[in-house]
């Protein structure tokens, strides 16, 4: 009888191991189904932060020929979403994002592939250094922690800082014709190198901030390695 009651007890408890499970699918030692659909839901979400921040929260700045050049914290959204995801899903999430932003916007509708490309590869380069490198996810002294993440966030910023320009400057001699795109480069680089600055201080204090509380919810998500 003892014997019954005890199988029943652990029946029960098994029950409501699961249903927990169920109920939070993030916490540590989910399934692989449930990993994978917890990364798709957060790449949904940094999609939609990404864009409402580079959309709604830009100071755009227009230039010759009709095209512009904006401050933005769009790239901290990418960053963080690297450091937290790895940073293909990091990346994905804020590309996806930014990019719908540029389809929707009449003044960045052409550069929508670069916009993708480039948020992508802050992603990417943020996640490796972060995680392949620094397996930032191991870590629990918080001033290693610190500077693990602004070596990574610089890393993928300064990435952008760069090529952004670059590419933005020969986009635009097929666009725009090359007068046009000395004037626009001058601006990018500065703006560009701005936006960089800020997004290092900004992703770096919230995902500090973020860090503990999504651990303790049981909501911090699992990248294995990380920079995937």
């Amino acid at each position: 009888m003892n014997t019954a009651n005890h199988t029943h007890g652990g029946t029960n408890t098994a029950s409501q191991s699961a249903s927990s499970s169920d109920i939070r699918p993030a916490v540590s030692g989910r399934s692989g189904r449930q990993n994978a659909l917890m990364r798709v839901v957060y790449v949904g979400l940094f999609a939609a932060l990404s864009y409402v921040v580079f959309t709604f929260f830009q100071v755009k700045v227009p230039l010759p020929g009709g095209d512009a050049t904006s401050f933005h914290l769009g790239n901290a959204v990418v960053v963080i979403g690297a450091l937290l995801l790895g940073g293909v899903w990091g990346g994905l999430g804020g590309a996806i994002g930014m990019t719908i932003g540029d389809l929707l916007d009449p003044v960045y509708l052409v550069y929508a592939p670069k916009t993708f490309f480039l948020k992508l590869m802050i992603g990417i380069i943020t996640g490796l250094v972060a995680h392949r490198i620094f397996h930032l996810n191991e870590e629990s002294d918080p001033r290693r922690i610190l500077r693990i993440v602004l070596l990574s966030s610089a890393a993928g910023l300064a990435f952008n800082a760069v090529f952004d320009p670059l590419i933005g400057y020969f986009y635009k001699l097929l666009i725009l014709g090359k007068p046009a795109a000395d004037i626009t480069l001058t601006w990018n680089i500065g703006v560009t190198a701005f936006n960089a600055v800020m997004s290092v201080i900004a992703s770096t204090i919230l995902y500090t901030a973020l860090r503990a509380p999504l651990k303790k919810a049981g909501f911090f998500p699992e990248n294995g390695k990380g920079g995937k």
